[in-house]
């Protein structure tokens, strides 16, 4: 039988010191260990632990602008099921498979999300985060990248973006949302090239493709998951997408593969093929997500039994995914910086 103890300190040993150095460290939607998820708080927070790149999910507003939420349904980052202006706003829609009710950022312009405030999406594993409840609207991208520019006059130091875009297919099939049509045009808007640091990232396959076509050369991310696949690729499956011959059709038109933890390390904790298998393809793998509560740590790495409990888990399980050779992890918390005996 597998020793995942003996595992985890032959992989802490080979990332000696324990600390997530000389990978890169994205911000997975701002610092949302310690505020707010998507807010211009949350983002600042992360450029100031030393993040590396900054990872804001993209919906569109029904006048087509492109705001920051870590899903089109609303109600559960923000307080508008509270206004009852916005009552008659509630509808139920399918989303790739999924019925889902609620409120919907496509149903609101930009000036009637802009009289919302975010909150904390788990106040019961983030209770300290619910205290910034109402304090934070909901950003633009434009917004956000100009808090990039200004922290990079203030730090001397560049700060990526690394967008994703949400429910792509549903937004174009339902309302004849383009999403890659309006990041492209607000990226000219913005000056933004591919020369700057720059992901963009979908677990869609069409919408990277047409991205690979018209976008000029920014670099591109397929997410894969444990289980399911693409929306706009029923019948694809995401575990197909992971063996040699799926990476080689990814990296027809990718770049990287963002991959599930659970697709990069065992339950062991010991490295499982994909990283080789994607490297042999000419892609890099960027892994998510690493936190740092007890709840979302393996076993092996908890500190104490309070299942909110932080302690150097996020931190290990970094540096293990570091010895088993991804380029970049997405991070809820600050991992620069920290070092863990």
């Amino acid at each position: 039988m597998i020793d995942s103890r003996l595992i985890l300190a032959a992989l802490l040993a080979a990332a000696s010191p324990v600390a997530a150095q000389d990978m890169l460290i994205i911000a997975h939607r701002g610092a949302s260990a310690e505020r707010p998820e998507h807010t211009l708080a949350a983002y600042e927070l992360a450029i100031d632990q030393g993040a590396d790149y900054i990872e804001p999910d993209l919906v569109a507003t029904k006048d087509l602008v492109l705001v920051s939420r870590h899903e089109n349904e609303l109600s559960g980052t923000t307080d508008v099921a509270s206004r009852e202006e916005f009552e008659d706003r509630r509808r139920d829609k399918t989303i790739d498979g999924q019925k889902v009710a609620g409120w919907f950022a496509e149903d609101f312009t930009l000036a009637e999300l802009r009289t919302l405030r975010a909150k904390e999406r788990i106040p019961s594993v983030r209770p300290a985060n619910a205290r910034f409840d109402g304090l934070y609207q909901v950003p633009t991208l434009a917004e956000i990248v100009k808090l990039v520019r200004a922290k990079e006059a203030a730090t001397g130091r560049r700060i990526g973006l690394y967008p994703e875009l949400k429910r792509p297919e549903f937004l174009l099939q339902n309302d004849g949302i383009d999403m890659v049509d309006l990041l492209l045009r607000e990226f000219r808007t913005l000056g933004i090239t591919p020369a700057d640091p720059v992901f963009i990232q979908s677990f869609e396959i069409a919408p990277l493709q047409r991205l690979k076509q018209r976008g000029g050369g920014f670099k591109l991310v397929q997410l894969v998951a444990p289980i399911g696949g693409p929306a706009d690729e029923p019948a694809m499956r995401y575990a197909e997408m992971v063996t040699p011959t799926g990476l080689a059709e990814v990296a027809k038109y990718a770049d990287a593969v963002g991959a599930h933890i659970a697709l990069v390390l065992t339950p062991e904790g010991a490295p499982t093929a994909l990283v080789a298998d994607a490297k042999a393809a000419g892609l890099v793998v960027h892994a998510w997500t690493v936190r740092p509560e007890n709840d979302f740590l393996p076993p092996m790495l908890r500190t104490g039994d309070e299942p909110r409990g932080r302690g150097c888990g996020d931190v290990k399980l970094a540096a293990m995914l570091k010895a088993a050779g991804v380029a970049g992890v997405f991070s809820d918390g600050a991992l620069k910086g920290r070092v863990c005996s």
